[in-house]
């Protein structure tokens, strides 16, 4: 069990949940860290759990709060990690900010539950997974299931997202605020634009390549989101993971390492009377058309990433729709995916060039 830990990205809904853990069980929160501006929220945490650091991207907002030690600016993050004695640290950072945190960490040989894909997405293959317990519910649902067996097949759901039952006519021309209604339940602006693009799944094929070192995955549309990943295993069988839509679980688990204590209540065998899979369909995913070619080119996702963030950008202003943001994302893939990156700073390369392309 950790003593403490650093919690980065703490008002959003990971970083709530992982404070939740903390009360609960009597874990030291070393130090909170936030990329937004819910400055009250944040406050309001730092009095109840009294962390030793904070830090917030907006320089700013750092005035608007009450603590000595508040770190600021691009490299606050960083800067604060080399403070921390905690082993533990939870990445929840939304985007490709995240990135840097995690590498930090490696590089300080901390422990990381990583709750922010792009970091994998990203630069995979420049990180150490040994050191990474995931904790979104599909690939925490795959490592509960494997238990040290080998697979035959990985697979995780999908809820389908805003679109899943639009008329596919209509799904192009949709607008940003259409993107943001969920069908199952309310989370960040940006994971649920991933969600409706199905964005979201391609980067937890990524993940799940990094994770577990195969590239025998697929993903189901699964309505209900009460099972998060099944593993099909050489001698015929297939598990399941079913659990409530809730991130205590895994967060439980990477903190405490033993889980005896009831997290989240069962799911009750009534309540799945109607679970069916569906197969993702690249007429209403138009994005889903690069899954096999992203699982054979995984180090792709450097490009892939950079591209969705930088047209969800333009979606967001208005200035293109649901279809067009989508179309530029495969356009652009298309264009880079040769640019297959041998380090990390190359990693870093690739995101401004194609970012500038986007614009």
């Amino acid at each position: 069990m950790a003593e403490s830990v650093v919690i980065l990205g703490s008002t959003g809904s990971i970083g709530v949940n992982t404070l939740n853990i903390c009360r609960r069980f009597g874990i030291k929160v070393e130090a909170l860290a936030v990329g937004g501006n819910n400055i009250p929220l944040l406050q309001k945490q730092i009095d109840e759990f009294q962390p030793k650091f904070v830090t917030v991207a907006n320089k700013e907002a750092a005035k608007e709060l009450n603590h000595p030690a508040v770190f600021s600016g691009d490299s606050a993050v960083s800067d604060m990690l080399d403070e921390v004695s905690s082993e533990l640290i939870v990445n929840s950072m939304v985007g490709y900010a995240g990135l840097i945190p995690t590498l930090k960490a490696q590089k300080l040989g901390k422990r990381i539950a990583l709750a922010n894909k792009e970091s994998l997405v990203v630069a995979g293959g420049f990180i150490d997974t040994s050191s990474i317990t995931p904790i979104d519910s599909e690939h925490f649902g795959l490592w509960y299931l494997l238990n040290d067996k080998t697979p035959k097949r990985l697979i995780i759901t999908a809820s389908g997202g805003a679109f899943r039952d639009w008329d596919i006519k209509d799904i192009y021309s949709a607008k940003y605020e259409d993107a943001l209604k969920h069908p199952n339940w309310s989370m960040g602006d940006k994971i649920t634009i991933d969600s409706a693009s199905m964005m979201n799944k391609l980067f937890e094929l990524l993940e799940a390549k990094w994770l577990f070192d195969t590239d025998n995955i697929d993903a189901f549309i699964e309505r209900q989101s009460i099972i998060h990943a099944l593993i099909e295993f050489k001698d015929g069988s297939t598990t399941a993971h079913i659990a409530g839509v809730d991130m205590k679980l895994p967060i439980a688990f990477a903190i405490l390492d033993t889980v005896d204590d009831e997290i989240l209540p069962n799911v009750e065998p009534t309540q799945m009377q109607n679970i069916s899979f569906e197969e993702i369909d690249t007429q209403r995913y138009l994005l889903w058309r690069l899954k096999s070619e992203i699982l054979k080119n995984p180090k792709s996702g450097a490009v892939l990433n950079s591209a969705n963030e930088a047209a969800m950008k333009i979606f967001k202003k208005g200035d293109c729709s649901f279809g067009q943001m989508c179309g530029k994302i495969l356009e652009t893939y298309d264009k880079f995916a040769h640019r297959v990156p041998n380090s990390i700073e190359e990693v870093f390369e690739i995101d401004k060039e194609v970012r500038e392309y986007v614009k």
